[in-house]
């Protein structure tokens, strides 16, 4: 057996992940859902199927996080394909419209066919912690302008009709 490729379209409930060998003929074609367990099924299906299985996401994070985990844990080959990168390949391949299963197979293939892509960084524990500070910030900044932009259109709405009362 030799290297297979798996490409996993990243979804928030379920992800969608096509497995092809070395002439980019498809091996396996699955829709699976965001859980651990049926991950873990996933996971031991294609290794089933090679030698050594290289994985490839086109999301580092958020939705893709639990899939993420379950193979660094596992000690698989992971890289990340930014979207922009698998939407204008997308293009050069064969058919229309956007599926699940066609960005999965341009995942797989476009980690079969580069050179240049690298697995996702995994942040220090400092790295992390001013990430999550930042976004408190961040989301205390929006909630006082939403408090303050709210008073300021009660304030002018009450001058507007005392001042039309008034007449």
């Amino acid at each position: 057996m030799a290297t297979i490729w798996a490409g996993i379209d990243a979804g928030k409930t379920h992800h969608h992940c096509v497995v092809i060998d070395d002439r980019g003929k498809r091996l396996l074609s699955r829709r699976v859902a965001n859980d651990e367990s049926e991950l873990l099924d996933l996971l031991a299906q294609v290794a089933a199927l090679g030698d050594e299985a290289v994985w490839a996401v086109d999301l580092a994070d958020g939705p893709a996080a639990l899939v993420i985990a379950i193979l660094l844990g596992a000690g698989q080959d992971l890289i990340y394909i930014p979207g922009r990168v698998v939407n204008r390949a997308a293009g050069t391949y064969r058919g229309e419209g956007k599926t699940d299963v066609r960005d999965a197979a341009v995942i797989a293939d476009q980690a079969r066919m580069r050179q240049d892509l690298h697995p996702p960084r995994l942040g220090d524990d400092i790295t992390v912690d001013l990430a999550l500070l930042t976004g408190h910030r961040a989301d205390l900044v929006a909630d006082r302008t939403r408090v303050v932009n709210r008073l300021r259109a009660l304030l002018t709405g009450f001058s507007r009709r005392s001042n039309a009362n008034s007449r």
